[in-house]
C-alpha cells in the first residue's frame, strides 16, 4: 500500500484576520483526507485562533508561539503584513522547524501576510507548495496557485509571479464543504417553487469585530416586515460581541435565533429565503445553494469581490447596514422576479465541486 500523501497547512485565524482562511483550509483538508491524505496544521496562537476547532475536526495542530513586538516597520509589505504578528522571516524559521520533522508532500499556505520571500524560505521542507490567495496584491513563488475569486484570470498575477506555476483560477475552484453540494438540488428546487422573503439569515463573519451583526439587526428593526418573518444569526463563538447580539436578538419584533459554530450551515442556508452577509468566503456557500444575498462591505479587500457578485446578478451590494432599510423594500416590490433571478444567477456561479477539482490538481484525486 502506497504511503499517504502528507499535507501541511500554514494558516491563521484571529480577531483581526477572521475565521475564513482556516475554514476554507479545513474544507480542503477534509476533501484531501477523504482521498487518503494525512493533513496537519501550523497556526499561531493569536487571540481568536481556531486551533481547538481544527483539532475537534480530527486534525493535529502545531502551535506557533506569539512573537514579541515590533514585528515589522510601519507600512511594511505586503499590505496585510501586520496580521502575522511576527516578521515573515521569523515565521518562516518557525514553520521550517516544524516541517523539518515531517516529510511533507504539499505545504498549503493561506495567509495574506505571507509572500514569495516566505515561500522561498520554506520551499526546501516540502515537495511542493500550494498558495491560496484572493487578493493578487503580492509576489508568490509556489508551484500551484489557487484563487477562486469571481472573474479571476491568470493575467491578474502576471506582475506577481516570475516562475513557472500552475494556476487554478475562478469560481469552479471555490472551496465548499460536501454538505453544500448535497443540499444544492433541494435548495434550488425549494426556491423555484415559491420565492418569498420569510426567513432571513445574517452572517457577518465568524469574528465580526465591528459588530456589523448588531448594526444589521438595528436596521431590520427599522423596517416594515411581515409578522411571520423569522431571523437566523450565525456567528463564531470567538466573536467579541456575541453576548450583546444575543441580548439584542431577544428584543427583536420577530423570532430571532443566534447560532454559533453550527454543523448544519448548508441546511440552514437552504431553508433561508435571503441572506444579509459580509462579502467574504461564505458568499460562495450562498451561491452554491442559490441563496439571494444582500452583501455588506466590511473591509477594503471585499470591495472588488462584492461588486463582482453584484455585476453577475447574484447579489445586491450595500455600503453599510443602514442601507438595508432602502434595499429590502426594493426586493419586496417584486419578490418573485427579484429572488428568482438572483437565485438562478448565483447558482450558476459555482457547483460545490471546487475542493475535488483542487485535490485532482494536486494529484491526490485521480
Amino acid at each position: 500500500m502506497p504511503a499517504a500523501v502528507q499535507v501541511v497547512f500554514r494558516t491563521d485565524a484571529s480577531l483581526a484576520i477572521g475565521t475564513g482562511h482556516v475554514m476554507r483550509c479545513l474544507t480542503l483538508a477534509h476533501a484531501l483526507t477523504a482521498q487518503g491524505a494525512c493533513c496537519t496544521f501550523i497556526c499561531r496562537a493569536h487571540a481568536g485562533h481556531l486551533m481547538a476547532r481544527i483539532q475537534a475536526q480530527g486534525f493535529a495542530v502545531q502551535e506557533l508561539a506569539m512573537c514579541a513586538p515590533p514585528y515589522a516597520a510601519e507600512g511594511a509589505y505586503p499590505p496585510h503584513a501586520g496580521w502575522l504578528a511576527c516578521s515573515w522571516a521569523k515565521d518562516a524559521e518557525q514553520t521550517s522547524a516544524v516541517l523539518a520533522k515531517r516529510e511533507a508532500d504539499w505545504l498549503i499556505v493561506d495567509h495574506y501576510a505571507l509572500d514569495a520571500r516566505w515561500e522561498q524560505a520554506v520551499a526546501g521542507f516540502a515537495q511542493k507548495i500550494l498558495v491560496i490567495d484572493d487578493l493578487a496584491d503580492r509576489a508568490h513563488a509556489g508551484d500551484l496557485l489557487l484563487d477562486s475569486s469571481l472573474n479571476r484570470v491568470a493575467a491578474d498575477y502576471t506582475p506577481w509571479i516570475s516562475r513557472e506555476y500552475i494556476g487554478l483560477f475562478g469560481a469552479n475552484y471555490a472551496l465548499l464543504r460536501e454538505e453544500f453540494r448535497l443540499w444544492r438540488i433541494k435548495s434550488l428546487e425549494r426556491r423555484a417553487r415559491h420565492p418569498k422573503i420569510q426567513r432571513i439569515q445574517i452572517t457577518m463573519g465568524g469574528v465580526d469585530l465591528p459588530n456589523a451583526t448588531g448594526a444589521v439587526l438595528a436596521a431590520l428593526s427599522a423596517c416594515t416586515l411581515a409578522a411571520q418573518v423569522e431571523i437566523d444569526v450565525v456567528m463564531g463563538d470567538v466573536a467579541p460581541h456575541l453576548a450583546a447580539v444575543r441580548a439584542q436578538a431577544a428584543k427583536m419584533l420577530w423570532p430571532t435565533r443566534v447560532h454559533t459554530n453550527i454543523a448544519n450551515m448548508a441546511e440552514l442556508m437552504a431553508m433561508s429565503d435571503i441572506a444579509i452577509g459580509a462579502a467574504g468566503s461564505t458568499s460562495w456557500e450562498r451561491c452554491c445553494l442559490g441563496l439571494p444575498s444582500i452583501l455588506v462591505i466590511l473591509a477594503d479587500n471585499q470591495i472588488v469581490g462584492g461588486f463582482a457578485f453584484e455585476q453577475a446578478g447574484a447579489a445586491r451590494v450595500i455600503p453599510h447596514p443602514d442601507a438595508i432599510a432602502k434595499e429590502l423594500p426594493r426586493l419586496f416590490a417584486d419578490v418573485e422576479a427579484n429572488l428568482s433571478a438572483m437565485s438562478a444567477r448565483a447558482a450558476a456561479l459555482t457547483d460545490g465541486l471546487g475542493a475535488a477539482r483542487v485535490a485532482r490538481a494536486m494529484g491526490v484525486l485521480v
